[in-house]
């Protein structure tokens, strides 16, 4: 009886450490959203962001309180090229840094995204 019990004790543990394993590696984790405009300070603001190999430093244009351009001034990526045009084009677009990543440039589209919030967030009053 007590060896059954021990058994199941040490199933849970382990899917418990293994559950808390997945959910630490789970990447892409979207840092922005809407932009408050009314807050924003016009300039240019420069964020970076990396995710493992993947990489890239942007920089956001802010006039009149919007989110003009952003540009990527540098990106370092295994297979995301096609996030490059697609992701400041959504992000001037929508107005925010969440935005639909590029299918087959997941990641690039997170660090994309992720690095221009971080530069927004410079630009808050």
């Amino acid at each position: 009886m007590k060896k059954k019990i021990k058994t199941r004790r040490l199933a849970v543990l382990c899917y418990l450490i293994v559950s808390v394993l997945i959910a630490c590696s789970v990447k892409n984790i979207i840092l922005g959203g809407p932009v408050r405009h009314q807050e924003l300070r016009d300039g240019n603001y420069i964020g970076e962001y990396r995710d493992g190999p993947v990489s890239a430093v942007v920089e956001v244009v802010i006039e009149n309180q919007r989110i003009s351009e952003v540009k990527i001034l540098e990106h370092h990526e295994m297979r995301g090229k096609e996030a490059e045009n697609d992701i400041p084009q959504l992000i001037v677009e929508l107005q925010s840094t969440a935005v639909d990543a590029v299918s087959g440039a997941t990641t690039s589209s997170t660090v994309i995204m992720n690095a221009a919030h971080l530069a927004i967030e410079k630009a808050y009053r």
